[in-house]
């Protein structure tokens, strides 16, 4: 039985629908822990997810949640299709690779800086080929060197950056994120060219397509899963990415869609519902525990509507290898060192500590995160409608990609996207899930198109196996009918979006 029509008004918290009635019912996810407030509030440990280290623990299964570099399709474990099943188009979206934290995440007490000094990223712009050489060199074409940014703080700037230091951008994508691209690609090279041989070759370059969004991080992570995959020639030709303009980018996503953000507003982050504040009224201990090391004032909003900034900041160090921030009690409150006698300097040495943030502090703030994702993008029965007003675009594309491939038009038969959590948590709510988590570096969701005796099939893999939705009519996501996925795309956000712009616009 569905809990909740999409279409009930009761859904619309942000002030009537504008006349968008999806045909599609909202069904909530399974009950686990991660949306259980007491397992998460109460509760010790991390159920065998991964926050400190790319690599799957020794012992663990390949598929393991791993915050750090998600499980993805490999050869080792990929679900080989029956010889009667024809695979004729593949389209993956996932997550970029592990990254420096956001610069509105860190803290007021840095302990330490951030070393990116291994990983240069290149800011150049280069001249197609068609253009014409200058006058005075005819044989030669303009040619532009390849330059990387390093970072400096200059020594008589008198005006310094707060928060996060060292000699990285914030954020950017890491030596460590390069690597965890770079294998990436591979095991879809595996995958889809040596396993299944299906990749088009570095000659067919119209039959692949690379897309990313306007942030540069899905750039930096494009480059190497390029090169990984075989898609550049050896040539030193550069290989082009699709984007759209920021203002419209469906993929980030970054088009306007007033009434989606509204209702995420109305029983998500910032809003008074108590279904939001409970958790955050339940965790105020740690909230307090946390700020007293990391400086961030306890009437800072932006840190304490939701655990979003302390998550990105501590997962992103631990990702990396940093230990978890400590603060020492410098004695603040003492007379002035200089007028204080040998005693007296003693005792304030006695009385000099350090406070840390602990693993056990930690692992709260990642439950927390799950707790906040499951239930912002599933839990909540309001998600749905939120999610197709958002990133509804994107779905229409992607559907409307399959049927041009179904009816043989375009040469495109592999499509990549790499984009953010927002997209791939959008997409997971669209899809409903069965069990909502906080989709790590490198998550990923794939779409195969299958034809088998003239008849076409789809089927989505997540974290490499196949997706399982609440919905009914999606199930088990594994060979399902190409029409029954069409359909239910088609009543959620319309022919080319035509509902998701119905609904934004009014």
């Amino acid at each position: 039985m569905p809990l909740l029509s999409a279409a009930d008004p009761t859904v619309d918290a942000a002030g009537g629908d504008g006349g968008f009635s999806p045909a599609v019912s909202w069904y909530g996810p399974n009950a686990t822990w991660i949306n259980n407030l007491t397992e998460v509030v109460g509760g010790h440990g991390l159920h065998g997810f991964v926050f400190n280290d790319s690599e799957t623990p020794a012992g663990a299964q390949y598929g393991t949640y791993n915050y750090c570099n998600m499980p993805h399709v490999r050869r080792q474990e990929y679900p080989v299709a029956g010889d009667e099943y024809e695979l004729v188009y593949v389209e993956v979206i996932h997550r970029h690779h592990k990254r420096t934290p956001y610069a509105s995440n860190c803290f007021v007490n840095e302990p330490y800086p951030w070393d990116c000094t291994n990983a240069h990223l290149f800011y150049y712009g280069q001249p197609s080929q068609s253009s014409a050489p200058p006058e005075d060199a005819p044989d030669a074409a303009p040619d532009a060197a390849p330059a990387y940014w390093t970072i400096q703080h200059g020594s008589t700037n008198p005006f310094q950056p707060s928060g996060c230091y060292g000699n990285c951008q914030f954020p950017q994508i890491t030596q460590g994120g390069l690597s965890d691209s770079w294998q990436h690609g591979r095991d879809l090279r595996g995958v889809y060219g040596e396993l299944l041989g299906f990749l088009p070759g570095a000659n067919e370059a119209d039959a692949v397509e690379f897309r990313v969004t306007n942030n540069v991080i899905t750039s930096q992570v494009a480059g190497m899963m390029v090169s990984a995959m075989g898609f550049s020639d050896g040539s030193g030709d550069p290989f082009p990415l699709t984007v759209q303009p920021s203002s419209t980018d469906s993929l980030e996503p970054s088009y306007e869609c007033p009434k989606a953000e509204a209702l995420y507003e109305s029983y998500g982050v910032g809003s008074v519902s108590w279904d939001w504040h409970r958790h955050l009224a339940a965790s105020d201990p740690l909230f307090d525990a946390l700020d007293a090391v990391s400086g961030v004032l306890p009437g800072d909003e932006e840190f304490h509507k939701s655990w979003d900034h302390y998550f990105d900041s501590l997962s992103s160090r631990q990702c990396h290898g940093y230990a978890l921030p400590c603060r020492e009690d410098d004695g603040s409150g003492d007379e002035d060192e200089e007028t204080q006698g040998d005693e007296k300097r003693k005792s304030r040495m006695k009385r000099r500590r350090t406070t840390c943030i602990t693993q056990q502090e930690a692992d709260t703030v990642y439950r927390l995160g799950q707790y906040e994702y499951s239930y912002i993008y599933r839990d909540s029965p309001h998600s749905l409608l939120a999610a197709t007003g958002s990133f509804g675009v994107w779905l229409a594309e992607l559907s409307q990609h399959v049927r041009d491939a179904v009816a043989g038009a375009g040469p495109v038969r592999y499509r990549h996207n790499v984009a953010h959590d927002g997209s791939l948590s959008r997409l997971l709510s669209l899809l409903q899930i069965d069990a909502m988590v906080w989709p790590g570096m490198g998550a990923e969701v794939v779409f195969e198109l299958f034809r088998k005796q003239g008849e076409y099939f789809v089927r989505a893999l997540w974290g490499g196996q196949p997706l399982r939705s609440s919905h009914p009519k999606l199930g088990v996501v594994d060979m399902v009918d190409v029409d029954v996925l069409l359909d239910y795309i088609d009543d959620l956000v319309g022919v080319n979006a035509r509902r998701v712009l119905e609904y934004c616009e009014t």
